[in-house]
């Protein structure tokens, strides 16, 4: 048997082991464009990490990266829910800044258990939501004008609140959510053991739900990807991974920021991904009539979002009030900035119905890994300004290009 067929069409020559090429190719370029957001982080921390000589990759600079931007990170979640479903909104560093004044009267003026009062606070979170929840879902005001109101609202707030001053320091306790660490629980180490343990558990998690997943399209008579293809990105991906639990086990353990996030992260990728409620979501985003017309409450899936985005902005000022273990008029400046960038960078689309939290947290990483870089390398904060909104601009642009390309396909 030759290794060459003929086309029954063209009666031309055709090589298998080329076909076979071309198909291997075609599969890794459609996966790299599935991934780009990954690979655009993949080069940023490469590009940083030549650039500052290695500072950017060690242990202690790793660490800081999460706890410094932890915040940021956790309201990317709620804003990428906000945007699939094709809303906005620009109060969420005022309410962060309001919450925080709130657990510093809470807790250091009125003296309050450290939990009550981060209990407290959150609970103002959720009833910011319900108030810019019910304008929006049952008054029909744009949430463009409800939340652009309410960062003037709670900036307001957060200032009578404060008395134009700072208030601290806090409980050991409360501060443990901005700087805190899980370490030495087995005893002084080198090499904090349970550190590595949750790394390997995650790595053999990583691998199983891939292999998993694989075997699942295979089962269905789904396309997969070459296995060579397959088999390397897993290798990649594990050995970032274990690179990254490696760090933190050498500096202090894992931080309770990062806990915080992966809870956050794994939580709402089910709630996205596996529930009514995040289908919902997808579908109101992706044509909010149709969505209407197939039964779906409208007005109560709005409405909970923004109850679930006040709680998620409660919770990030809290955790930057922890870590900077202060209260002050300033805070939250730029946040809803930083986390709309974030969703955006991370693959939202502008029309909504398109985003995911795990895009969302890898664009909140890219504006981490600038931030900290250009800091390292000495770059003034008007250029890091005008970096961040230059690579925003070009993440969105990307998106709309690809979404002419497939429209006009």
């Amino acid at each position: 048997m030759s290794d060459q067929e003929t086309t029954p069409a063209t009666g031309g020559v055709v090589n298998p082991r080329e076909n076979k090429t071309a198909s291997w190719l075609s599969h890794v370029l459609a996966d790299l464009g599935k991934n780009g957001i990954f690979i655009a982080l993949v080069l940023v921390v490469v590009l940083f990490t030549f650039l500052t000589d290695g500072i950017l990759l060690r242990p202690q600079n790793i660490s800081n990266l999460i706890v410094q931007n932890g915040y940021i990170l956790v309201l990317a979640i709620g804003m990428v829910m906000v945007i699939v479903a094709g809303h906005i909104d620009l109060s969420v560093g005022s309410v962060a800044a309001f919450v925080g004044a709130c657990s510093g009267v809470f807790a250091v003026q009125w003296g309050l258990p450290w939990w009550l009062a981060i209990i407290m606070s959150l609970g103002i979170g959720a009833l910011v939501g319900v108030w810019q929840g019910f304008w929006i879902a049952y008054v029909g005001i744009p949430a463009f004008i409800v939340t652009l109101a309410g960062m003037l609202i709670f900036r307001g707030l957060a200032l009578v609140v404060l008395g134009n001053s700072n208030i601290g320091s806090f409980p050991a306790e409360y501060r443990a959510l901005g700087n805190g660490f899980l370490t030495d629980v087995f005893g002084e180490f080198d090499l904090d053991p349970l550190t590595l343990g949750v790394g390997v558990i995650a790595v053999i998690a990583l691998i199983v739900q891939q292999v998993r997943t694989r075997l699942g399209r295979a089962k269905y008579g789904q396309e997969v990807e070459p296995l060579v293809w397959f088999v390397a990105k897993l290798v990649l991906i594990t050995a970032a991974l274990g690179f990254f639990a490696y760090a933190l086990a050498s500096y202090k353990g894992i931080p309770v920021t990062l806990i915080v996030l992966a809870v956050l992260v794994l939580i709402y990728g089910v709630v996205m991904n596996r529930t009514v409620f995040g289908r919902h979501i997808y579908a109101i985003g992706g044509n909010r009539h149709a969505a209407e017309l197939s039964g779906i409450k409208n007005r109560k899936v709005d409405f909970y979002l923004f109850v679930n985005m006040g709680i998620l902005a409660a919770l990030a000022g809290l955790i930057f009030t922890a870590r900077l273990n202060l209260a002050g008029p300033k805070a939250g400046d730029g946040f809803e900035l930083e986390a709309i960038s974030a969703a955006f960078i991370g693959g939202a689309a502008v029309q909504g119905g398109i985003g995911t939290v795990g895009g969302a947290i890898i664009g909140g990483l890219i504006i981490g890994v600038l931030n900290n870089g250009m800091s390292i390398l000495g770059i003034g904060i008007e250029w890091q300004q005008a970096v961040k909104g230059l690579v925003l601009l070009l993440a969105v642009a990307f998106d709309v290009y690809n979404k002419r390309r497939s429209g006009g396909r």
